[in-house]
């Protein structure tokens, strides 16, 4: 049986997916926010799978560009 405390979290986790799905664009700028101030991890999850491997692609063609120049 979920405690008190769980509960709420839940509910907030609930409502930070639903919000992920109707406006996909926010979400991106709330990475990039979480970033400044968050950890790697809230960056990761913010984004999802999609702009986790996006940022990698972009991270690894900077790094190609910048050793070939």
């Amino acid at each position: 049986m979920p405690t008190n405390d769980r509960q709420p979290k839940r509910q907030r986790e609930r409502m930070t997916q639903e919000e992920r799905k109707h406006n996909p664009g926010g979400t991106m700028r709330d990475a990039a926010n979480r970033s400044s101030s968050g950890s790697l991890t809230d960056l990761v999850n913010s984004l999802g799978w999609k702009g986790t491997g996006i940022l990698i692609l972009v991270l690894i063609a900077v790094t190609v560009i910048i050793s070939v120049w």
